[in-house]
């Protein structure tokens, strides 16, 4: 049996690349990736702890179901969006973005 340890430290590792990829990526659609590993990470998580501290019932893996769905909807309406601002300004570069600023 793996030890829960382990599956710490692999979403740890997990959720560190995602958070680098969200602060180092101008691509909003790398962005996007960089989300959903963070939130794979926090799902392994959620499984792990539920194995290992309440065994019998599925609360980890129904709440892991909870954040997939977010996650969804998430990348759904993010795609939508880089795609209509893909079409005003040709790029996917945030820093070429300026249609929040005053």
């Amino acid at each position: 049996m793996i030890p829960l340890s382990y599956y710490i430290a692999v979403s740890a590792v997990l959720f560190g690349i995602g958070l680098v990829g969200v602060f180092l990526r101008k691509n909003a659609i790398a962005i996007l990736l960089s989300i959903e590993i963070m939130l794979n990470a926090a799902n392994l998580n959620l499984v792990a702890f539920s194995k290992y501290v309440t065994p019998g019932a599925a609360t980890g893996q129904i709440f892991a179901l909870f954040v997939m769905a977010i996650a969804a909807a998430e990348v759904a309406i993010g795609l939508a969006l880089i795609l209509t601002i893909y079409r005003s300004v040709q790029s996917v570069d945030l820093d070429k973005f300026n249609l929040f600023k005053w």
